[in-house]
């Protein structure tokens, strides 16, 4: 009898062996290193990182003391910063300052994520979309889009927009607060706008005519979260 258990128990441990080696290979392992949800600050890099990607995940490279990272960064960051800022100005610096603390901070990439965003977040808001406004404001703005939401739909009005460009997009502020890097934008860009009320009446804009709109926005994200991402924080309409 005692072999017969012996044997049995065998038996059973092979076949957990082989289950467990299946469920893996069915569903893979969670390392950690898994693609991030889509950013738009970020998502113009994702092509050009490919492949050089491939060529990395073959190399063990040595970490870098943070003093390196930001020499690195800072040298020849003037050089860059001067096709989006005067040299010497409150804006170069306030740039320079977000370099020295984030050394990733890319400011040709940054503003192309903030065009992006914009036109999310402009076509979000008239689309009434909540869940993509969600990923891309700071709270304080996003309970304010979602308050003016949700009194446009009590009054039973309609939003329609058309989103034609932005004609011009350029940091006009930047700087560090505390951990927090903090960038303002001034988009001019170009609707067709109008809002109709529940009987279908025209109440504001016009949905034949091209209007051109200028925001005041300002982004910002914690320097030293791993979260890439920068959220709206505040808003200001110059027109």
């Amino acid at each position: 009898m005692s072999n017969g258990f012996d044997i049995y128990t065998l038996l059973f441990l092979v076949l957990a062996v082989v289950i467990f080696l299946r469920l893996k290979n069915a569903l893979g392992r969670r390392t950690g290193s898994e693609r991030p949800p889509h950013d738009p600050f970020t998502a113009s890099s994702a092509k050009s990182n490919g492949a050089k990607q491939a060529a990395e995940d073959k190399i063990v490279a040595l970490p870098r003391r943070r003093g390196e990272k930001q020499a690195q960064a800072v040298d020849g960051a003037e050089e860059r910063l001067k096709d989006f800022a005067p040299q010497g100005s409150p804006l170069a610096k306030g740039l320079m300052s977000i370099i020295k603390s984030d050394p990733g901070f890319d400011p040709e990439q940054f503003l192309q994520g903030a065009k992006a965003a914009y036109e999310m977040i402009v076509t979000a808001f008239a689309g009434g979309n909540k869940p993509t406004l969600r990923q891309l404001l700071g709270k304080d703005v996003y309970d304010g889009f979602v308050g003016a939401i949700e009194e446009r739909e009590q009054r039973g009005e309609e939003v329609e927009s058309s989103f034609i460009g932005i004609d011009k997009a350029d940091m006009i502020e930047a700087g560090l607060k505390e951990k927090s890097a903090q960038i303002t934008v001034k988009f001019v860009s170009k609707l067709i706008t109008s809002t109709s009320d529940r009987d279908g009446n025209i109440i504001d804009g016009n949905p034949k005519k091209v209007r051109e709109v200028t925001d005041i926005w300002t982004f910002a994200r914690t320097v030293t979260a791993r979260d890439p991402n920068w959220k709206l924080v505040a808003t200001e309409a110059a027109n």
